[in-house]
C-alpha cells in the first residue's frame, strides 16, 4: 500500500530516509540504489519521472551528508573526484531528461537487470590481485586516513573520465545517484581501495545527483507537490543516517561492504523482477 502525505506517512518515510542514509554511506552508493526500487513499489502508479525526482533529492542529500563525514575521515580522493565529477554531469542533464520518455514496465525491468548485473560483478569480478602500484596504470595516490591508515594505489583518470560519462547517464535517467556503479568501477575496473571508493563516491554523487535533481526541478518533476513533501521528509531522515553509516564505515572491512552490496543489489533486483513478472 503507498504512503500518503499525511503526518504519519512522513514520519514513516523519514525513517525510511535515515536507514537508507546509513546503508547508502556504509557502501559509498548513496542510497539511491535502494530508494528508487522502493519507491517503484510503494508508488505503483507514479511515473519513472516522478519517482527519480524523488530519488535523486534524497540522494544528493544523504551524498552531501555523507561527503562531510568522509572529509573528516580524510579519505576522499579529490584530484580523483573532481575529474570524475565534472566527466558525470553532461550525462546526468541528459538521463534526467529521457527518462520522461520510459514507460514503467520497461523501467522497472533496466532497474532489475542492472541491479543484478552489478551484484554477480561484485562476487565474482577479478580482484587486484598483488601490489596495486605495479598492477594498476596510472598516476600513483597517497592518502592517509584520520586514523592513521595508509592507502596506496593507482589511479587512470582517463579511463574513470569515460566510465564518469556513462555512470552520470544512467545514474540520472534511473534515479539511483550514480554510487552503486561507480563503486563497482572503482574498486574493480580502477584498482581504488574500498574505503577511498566509497568515500571519493560520496563526493562524485553529491555533484552527479546536484544537477540532475536541479534539471528534474526546472523541467517539472515536482509539478504536483506531493513529490517534494516526499522527497524533504526521506532527505530529512537520509542525512543523519549517512553520518551514521560513515561512522559505521570505519569498523568494518572493506570485503564485507562489498558483499553487503552485492546482496542488497540481488534482493532488491529479485524484487523488481518478480514485480514485472
Amino acid at each position: 500500500m503507498a504512503l500518503s502525505v499525511s503526518v504519519e506517512g512522513l514520519i514513516l518515510l523519514a525513517l525510511l530516509g535515515a536507514l537508507v542514509g546509513v546503508f547508502g554511506t556504509l557502501v559509498g552508493a548513496g542510497g539511491g540504489f535502494i530508494l528508487t526500487p522502493v519507491l517503484l513499489v510503494l508508488y505503483p502508479t507514479a511515473s519513472p519521472t516522478t519517482v527519480t525526482s524523488i530519488s535523486l533529492v534524497v540522494v544528493f542529500f544523504n551524498a552531501l551528508s555523507g561527503s562531510i563525514a568522509y572529509a573528516r575521515q580524510r579519505r576522499i580522493d579529490y584530484r580523483s573526484g573532481v575529474a570524475f565529477a565534472a566527466a558525470a554531469l553532461p550525462g546526468s542533464v541528459i538521463g534526467a531528461l529521457v527518462v520522461a520518455f520510459a514507460p514503467r514496465r520497461l523501467f522497472d525491468a533496466l532497474m532489475a537487470v542492472l541491479l543484478a548485473s552489478l551484484s554477480v560483478w561484485l562476487i565474482i569480478g577479478r580482484r587486484v590481485r598483488g601490489d596495486p602500484l605495479r598492477r594498476q596504470p596510472g598516476t600513483p595516490r597517497t592518502i592517509t586516513d584520520r586514523q592513521g591508515q595508509t592507502y596506496r594505489y593507482r589511479v587512470s583518470i582517463r579511463r574513470g573520465v569515460v566510465y564518469s560519462v556513462g555512470v552520470g547517464f544512467v545514474s540520472s535517467f534511473l534515479g539511483i545517484g550514480g554510487g552503486v556503479i561507480h563503486v563497482p568501477l572503482l574498486v574493480r575496473a580502477l584498482g581504488f581501495p574500498t574505503h577511498v571508493a566509497t568515500a571519493t563516491s560520496h563526493f562524485v554523487l553529491a555533484n552527479m545527483a546536484a544537477i540532475g535533481s536541479v534539471t528534474h526541478i526546472l523541467t517539472g518533476g515536482f509539478a504536483d507537490g506531493t513529490g517534494l513533501h516526499r522527497a524533504a521528509a526521506l532527505s530529512v531522515g537520509v542525512v543523519g543516517g549517512a553520518q551514521l553509516g560513515a561512522w559505521i564505515s570505519q569498523r568494518i572491512h572493506g570485503d564485507v561492504i562489498q558483499r553487503l552490496l552485492a546482496v542488497a543489489l540481488a534482493a532488491l533486483a529479485l524484487r523488481l523482477l518478480i514485480g514485472v513478472a
